[in-house]
């Protein structure tokens, strides 16, 4: 992952990603689905970020579980 890529999907998740837990698998692929789209928007190919990060949807998950916000 390019150094653009790490850091645009760092900002984005820490933007966008909702601050209670999710644990669905849907809503997770809808967020990695958003996450890949903004970043052609911003001109970021996806192989700037799958160079290392063989899944969006993995990364999202695994944040979804550290996040420290959760359900009430």
């Amino acid at each position: 992952m390019t150094t653009r890529g790490i850091n645009f999907l760092d900002e984005w998740m820490a933007e966008q990603l909702p601050d209670t837990i999710i644990d669905d698998p849907m809503a997770i692929g809808v967020l990695a689905e958003r996450a890949v789209q903004a970043a052609g928007k911003e001109g970021i190919p996806t192989t700037d970020i799958s160079e290392e990060v063989p899944s969006v949807f993995e990364v999202i998950a695994e944040a979804m579980d550290h996040r420290e916000g959760g359900t009430p």
